[in-house]
Parts: structure tokens; C-alpha cells; sequence
């Protein structure tokens, strides 16, 4: 008859820290000349509930340091204004040449808030046009120099545009705009928009007005479209040399931008 033969495995695998709890999973394993048989541990167990109970304390310390440093808050308040940018620099009746602008929307903010009476919650901010975008930097006239020189290299502007930047070779789908629209829900919103395109001449004029700014789209998705800004003893917090900018990238034109505080007076 064959020796019986046995030899265990010592299996050790730590994992990373997830929500506050850490894992040490031990196993031994004995094989034998019989089918391999598996004698879970207890390590797991043991290592969370002792996690458990050590966040346990800390989220109950946590809980009692917020009650006791947070003040009391006051009646709920909720307001929404939308205000008007006119790009700096624009002149008067001056049509858009797919230019790139930096607006600084701080002081808007700042009046918004002061006449508001609020004192804790959140400001957002949001633009009402698909090719603008909202961003937390510096308000800098060479850095915004910089932005637009960065992402209408990232995104060059479509050979057909209006851009002094624009790159021959290149070409979007969306500046296809004898092509446009071409699906039944395009076709829908360009009624809901007030354009009656089921007439040649009326769909002729609504291509005529669309801009070559399929890069101004894509760059706005890639910048982000709103913005959460905290609110505490009626202060906006956002740092020294931070400002909250609307990047316009289809310009010059007159924008709007809606802004929301949520809240406590």
C-alpha cells in the first residue's frame, strides 16, 4: 500500500484598506491521496469585527466632533437666478469667429450670495450653452492665452470653421451640416427649437446658422460643464488665488449662466 502522504499550505493574502476595514485571509489547506479538503479559518472573522468595532469608535468619535464644532442651522433656503456674460473685449453687433474667452463669474457670485441671506450649503453653477464650459483656476491673462493655444491643439478647430486656427485635413461629423439632421429626434428638436425645417427654405436657414464648432463641443465635454461650490458663514470656500471661470469657446457672444444656492440662512 502507497504511504499516506499529507502536507499543508499556508495561504496568506492581505488586502488593501476598503472603507475602513482590512482584511487578513488565512487558509490551510491539507491534501492527501484522498479528494483536497478545505478547513476554513477564522482569521477572517477575528480581523473583522476587530475592523468593525475600531471603525465603529472612530465613526462615532467622528460623529460627536461634527455635532458638537457644527453650529445650528437656520431656515432652509433654495434660489436660482440666471445672469448675462458679454464676453470682455466684444464689440457691439460683432458676429462669432469661434473664439476663446476667459469670464470671470466670482464677482457675479460673490453679489448672488450677499443678497441671498445664505449662510451653509452649496452654489452651482452651470451654463446654458453646449459649447461653454465652467472651471475653479486662476483668473490670469496669459494663462487664459495658454488655455486656448492648449486645447485648440488637443482639439484642432475643423478645416471649414471660421477659427484662424483651423487645420486643414481635419474635419468633424457634426460640421456635416448639409447632412444634418439626420435622425428623427434632431429633426424633433430643431421644431421644439422653433425652426419649422419641414419647409426647404426654413431647413436651409437653420443650416445656414449653425456654426463649424464641432471642436468646441468636444472640448467642453472634456472641461466639465458645472461646478459645486461649498458655502460657509456666507463665504464661498474656494482658495486665495482661485476664481470660478466660464470658458467660452464659440465666440464672442453673449452668454447665460444659472446659478442655484441650496441651503441655510
Amino acid at each position: 500500500m502507497m504511504p499516506h502522504l499529507r502536507f499543508s499550505l499556508l495561504i496568506a493574502i492581505t488586502v488593501l484598506p476598503i472603507s475602513g476595514w482590512a482584511f487578513a485571509i488565512q487558509s490551510d489547506v491539507s491534501c492527501t491521496s484522498s479528494p483536497l479538503r478545505h478547513r476554513p479559518s477564522t482569521h477572517l472573522h477575528e480581523t473583522s469585527s476587530s475592523a468593525s468595532t475600531a471603525s465603529t469608535v472612530a465613526s462615532n468619535a467622528s460623529s460627536d466632533d461634527a455635532t458638537s464644532s457644527s453650529p445650528p442651522l437656520g431656515k432652509p433656503i433654495c434660489l436660482y437666478k440666471t445672469i448675462t456674460i458679454t464676453p470682455s473685449g466684444m464689440n457691439k453687433d460683432e458676429p462669432p469667429r469661434q473664439a476663446v474667452s476667459v469670464e470671470d463669474l466670482t464677482p457675479h457670485l460673490h453679489s448672488f450670495l450677499s443678497s441671498s441671506n445664505m449662510r451653509n450649503g452649496v452654489l452651482h453653477v452651470i451654463p446654458r450653452h453646449t459649447t461653454t464650459a465652467i472651471t475653479i483656476n486662476e483668473r490670469e491673462s496669459r494663462l487664459a492665452q495658454d488655455v486656448e493655444d492648449f486645447f485648440l491643439k488637443l482639439v484642432p478647430p475643423d478645416e471649414r470653421s471660421e477659427s484662424p486656427k483651423r487645420i486643414d485635413g481635419v474635419r468633424y461629423l457634426h460640421n456635416d451640416i448639409d447632412a444634418r439632421p439626420d435622425s428623427p429626434e434632431e429633426a424633433q428638436r430643431c421644431r421644439d427649437n422653433g425652426w419649422d425645417i419641414d419647409h426647404p427654405a426654413e431647413l436651409q436657414k437653420w443650416r445656414d446658422q449653425e456654426p463649424i464648432n464641432a471642436h468646441s463641443h468636444l472640448i467642453s465635454m472634456m472641461m466639465g460643464s458645472s461646478e459645486a461650490i461649498p458655502v460657509v458663514d456666507g463665504e464661498m470656500v474656494i482658495g486665495q488665488w482661485q476664481s470660478v471661470l466660464m470658458v467660452d469657446l464659440d465666440g464672442p457672444r453673449v452668454r447665460t449662466v444659472g446659478l442655484q444656492l441650496v441651503g441655510y440662512e
